[in-house]
């Protein structure tokens, strides 16, 4: 296989592994939201809305707000109880153009069930769905926890999670999230603690490493650690530091990556972010740096426009890869989202420039 083939393999692959998955969307900074449990129940972002983050969905985000923001509509009544579930499913379209050629598919990126339990001041949450057929195509749960509100500024939680750290963008492929290790299947197996106040939140976990690791790989998962503090400095202003350490395995030598993020909304309509990770490993050349920024703009209610310029360089050197994303992200009505995303990418060293477009329909009932 040569390099260019196996370049466009890895590109196509990494789409169709995980897509947008359910996920905080950090440009709702601009509606005065600067913590991801305002709207969902995982203290990190993404999965599962709670009742309030559906009803936000229904009458601040989505053009119109004619549906029910309940689960199926609301089809179930007061059956489930205390339980909350929701349906998370993604039909998608992929095409990546490279020189001398292209390559397109349609799949099924997400087929999920996503269920949490409140009570007591705990919170149990799951997920189980089909990974894509690039990874099996079997029943899977990538994401199962259990937490507990110890007081009114303290928590703790423990399980299968993605730990906290940076701001975590709805996809999966930001450099920020997939050279750092955060992709779609990257949760870890370990245990949180986390302290709230009015304007920080810092958030530490600790655990054997990379869940898929511990199953299916003993001796190759790196213990982990990460930190995050945030700062809200006001409601549209937050500045957020980040840490992470894994030690040495069999896979890898031991790592770390350390980080600055700062997002502001300075219009009503409009959120910028930027973030900047230097990754450290243990050997000389092994240094990174990552700059992700992401400038969202809501030109009208439940219309999204995104521009992310994105750079990573290896061992100090001129910027190795630079991405360049635009994408439409369009709400129209409640359980409704979809999605247009144009990535450009292009490897420095080589030249080689890929293209990919990517329309997608989220349907989250």
């Amino acid at each position: 296989m040569t390099q260019r083939v196996f370049v466009v393999v890895l590109v196509v692959c990494g789409f169709m592994m995980s897509g947008r998955a359910a996920s905080a969307e950090p440009m709702f900074l601009s509606k005065g939201e600067t913590r991801c449990t305002t709207c969902h129940y995982s203290p990190t972002g993404g999965g599962l809305l709670t009742p309030y983050g559906r009803l936000q969905s229904r009458q601040e985000l989505s053009t119109t707000d004619g549906d029910s923001e309940q689960f199926l509509w609301g089809a179930f009544g007061d059956a489930l109880g205390p339980v909350d579930l929701g349906i998370d499913a993604r039909p998608t379209h992929l095409r990546v153009s490279f020189p001398g050629g292209t390559s397109s598919r349609y799949l099924l990126m997400n087929a999920d069930v996503l269920a949490a339990v409140q009570g007591g001041g705990w919170t149990f949450y799951g997920q189980v769905g089909r990974r894509p057929e690039v990874v099996g195509g079997d029943i899977y749960s990538y994401e199962y926890w259990g937490g507990k509100q110890l007081t009114s500024e303290w928590a703790v939680r423990g399980g299968r999670f993605f730990p906290a750290y940076g701001i975590r963008f709805a996809d999966h492929t930001s450099f920020n999230r997939v050279t750092l290790g955060f992709d779609k299947y990257d949760q870890v197996f370990g245990a949180e603690i986390s302290h709230t106040t009015q304007n920080r939140l810092i958030q530490i976990s600790a655990g054997p490493g990379r869940a898929e690791s511990v199953l299916n790989e003993p001796g190759k998962n790196p213990f982990t650690t990460t930190g995050r503090v945030q700062f809200d400095l006001n409601r549209r202003n937050v500045l957020v530091g980040s840490g992470m350490f894994r030690s040495e395995s069999a896979r890898e030598v031991s790592n770390g990556a350390a980080g600055v993020a700062y997002g502001f909304s300075p219009a009503s309509r409009v959120t910028v972010w930027t973030e900047v990770d230097a990754r450290f490993r243990d050997e000389t050349d092994g240094e990174s740096v990552v700059f992700v920024n992401e400038t969202s703009v809501e030109a009208i209610r439940g219309v999204w426009l995104k521009f992310s310029p994105q750079v990573r360089t290896e061992a100090g050197a001129v910027p190795g890869f630079v991405r360049y994303k635009l994408e439409a992200n369009i709400l129209p009505r409640t359980h409704w989202n979809v999605d247009i995303a144009y990535y450009r990418d292009q490897n420095r060293r080589n030249k080689f420039v890929t293209h990919t477009l990517m329309s997608q329909l989220h349907l989250y009932l």
